[in-house]
């Protein structure tokens, strides 16, 4: 295996690591929870799981 491609192996396997608890992973499941809540009477209640998926990746 060559040096270089050691490198990008490395930097793959450690880039989850240095991600975990990041808010710009969370975004998406952030902005559609804010467009779902928009929709009367069920938004809140249809937002429910977009609300937890941003809650398990940014605590």
């Amino acid at each position: 295996m060559k040096k270089s491609s050691l490198v990008k192996l490395a930097a793959v396997l450690l880039l989850p690591a240095v991600l975990s608890g990041c808010g710009v992973l969370a975004a998406p499941c952030r902005i559609g929870s804010a467009v779902i809540k928009m929709v009367p009477v069920v938004g809140k209640t249809a937002a429910l799981p977009t609300d937890a998926c941003a809650a398990v990746i940014d605590p």
